[in-house]
């Protein structure tokens, strides 16, 4: 089992970036897949980005794509949400999350929020106009 704590949130300007991160702690950093989805008010949580375990292949949401970078650091059991140009839409909770599917797994079912196991309690992301 692995415990998974965001840091990173914050308010910033439509424009602005910010970067979020995710402590792991637990079993092998490594073999886990991450992800980071979001929850604005009133909506469905919605998926933002993944990484699969070692490879570091990456995908992201395609409205999201060219702004937002995700990466993963196992020396230091963490991932990280690059976000950048940041707009009033993107406000929401930001949820990092974790499973231990298999490569061939992942790589189909990376987008859907029921196919993760563990996840943090999220860190608020708040954009002006």
């Amino acid at each position: 089992q692995v415990q998974l704590v965001e840091s990173g949130g914050g308010l910033v300007q439509a424009g602005g970036s910010l970067r979020l991160s995710c402590a792991a702690s637990g079993r092998t950093f490594s073999g886990y897949n991450l992800a980071w989805f979001r929850q604005a008010t009133g909506k469905e949580r919605e998926f933002v980005a993944a990484i699969i375990r070692s490879t570091l292949r990456t995908y992201y949401a395609d409205s999201l794509k060219g702004r937002f970078i995700i990466s993963r650091d196992n020396a230091e059991d963490a991932v990280y949400l690059q976000m950048n140009s940041l707009k009033p839409e993107d406000t929401a909770v930001y949820y990092c999350a974790a499973n231990e599917a298999p490569y061939y797994s992942a790589i189909y079912y990376y987008s859907n929020r029921e196919k993760y196991d563990y996840w943090g309690q999220g860190t608020q992301v708040t954009v002006s106009s």
